[in-house]
């Protein structure tokens, strides 16, 4: 029986969520080996890395509502047991094309994981330290794409490929086992289950018109669309004797400032408030490097503003819904967001700088980190009149 005062199953899940996040991170700093393999992919070698957030984009509210419904611990079980099996196969070579096929297999693995695991997070978490663990969880790409850039390119380099998907694999496994030996509750809608499209539909369309179910996912958008993006598109405007160490800070910035400022203001702040901050500090950040092109220092302030972001995002999801199922729909929602800013984000900011330069993609960033601080403000008054005075 878990203990409420223990953080070892936010741990646990934690660890599996950087498994989770690897499912991206093994693909990504490792494309040129990838692209070495399957020199007869051509073109479609970028849907190695993408195809795995279609899964998301498209069936993000499903995979809430199915959660909650088969239960968030199975649910994570699941999602951690096929990533397993995706893992080991992709470890003894495939074919381009089934190599596309498992990476759809994994997306779906990876879904299951993200709405299930930071729904777990906010339900066996010290209700003190609920803010902290779920800013914890919010860190779990950073610590993933870092751990596979300093260690799995030197394994892949001595090792090739394979030897790193089996490495993920024996993460992947050990999650498993240590999220069934620590005893994580059950918890699940009692509602019936229907998947016909009308109904899934009815409930896409409840879920988007919430302020409550939708307002970490909206803000998550225009996070997502701009964080990574930036983080690809910026370094060659960084001079090149500070370009490599600001690369490789900004991420860590992020997590640094999330778990730390981010933390510290969530006890005199309101969850709401630290992620406006952060988004109208972020903004501002992108309009001076206009001024400033490449800026290390404000490329890094850049990077921590969008840590406030970050870990507070996550935090808002059980601050707002109090059941398994809308806190479910909320996470499913929430990675709907994320898996479509991530995927057009980058694209979209490559097209804006063939027309309009370097000056052009931070302005449309700062433009759209402003709308994102405007989404929670309009959304915190939509709460405000479902609730009434005194809500």
């Amino acid at each position: 029986m878990l203990k409420q005062h223990s953080m070892l199953p936010v741990v646990v899940i934690w660890l599996a969520g950087v498994g989770a996040a690897g499912q991206f991170a093994k693909i990504s700093v490792t494309f040129d080996q990838v692209g070495q393999v399957y020199p007869e992919a051509g073109a479609r070698l970028g849907f190695a890395l993408s195809i795995l957030g279609l899964a998301g984009i498209f069936f993000g509210v499903v995979a809430g509502v199915l959660a909650s419904k088969i239960g968030m611990r199975r649910t994570l079980l699941g999602g951690l047991c096929l990533s397993v099996v995706v893992s080991f196969v992709q470890a003894f070579g495939l074919s381009f094309d089934l190599f596309l096929l498992s990476r759809v297999v994994e997306g779906l693995a990876h879904l299951a994981i993200v709405v299930a695991a930071p729904t777990l997070i906010a339900k066996v978490s010290p209700p003190e330290k609920r803010a902290f663990s779920l800013t914890l969880w919010g860190t779990f790409f950073g610590v993933a794409f870092a751990l596979f850039a300093w260690l799995g390119r030197p394994l892949v380099d001595a090792y090739e490929l394979n030897a790193m998907y089996l490495v993920h694999g024996v993460w992947m496994t050990s999650s498993a086992l240590a999220v069934s030996a620590i005893g994580l509750p059950e918890e699940k809608s009692q509602t019936v289950l229907r998947l016909r499209l009308g109904e899934v539909l009815k409930q896409h369309w409840e879920v988007y018109r919430s302020p409550f179910m939708n307002a970490a996912a909206v803000g998550w958008l225009f996070y997502t669309f701009c964080f990574v993006s930036l983080l690809t598109l910026l370094p060659p405007y960084i001079t090149p004797e500070w370009r490599t160490f600001t690369v490789g800070a900004m991420p860590l910035m992020s997590m640094i400032t999330s778990m730390t400022l981010g933390v510290w203001l969530l006890r005199y702040w309101s969850i709401v408030a630290v992620i406006k901050t952060g988004f109208l500090v972020s903004a501002g950040a992108a309009s001076i490097l206009i001024l400033l092109p490449g800026s290390p220092v404000v490329c890094l302030v850049l990077a921590g503003a969008m840590g406030l972001i970050q870990g507070a995002s996550f935090a808002l999801v059980p601050e707002l819904n109090d059941t398994a199922e809308d806190r479910g729909n909320a996470n499913g929602v929430f990675a709907q967001a994320g898996n479509l800013g991530n995927t057009i984000g980058t694209p979209i900011l490559l097209g804006v700088i063939a027309v309009s330069g370097y000056g052009g993609m931070l302005g449309v960033s700062a433009g759209l980190l402003l709308i994102g601080a405007g989404a929670h403000i309009f959304l915190a008054r939509a709460r405000a009149r479902v609730r009434g005075p005194g809500g």
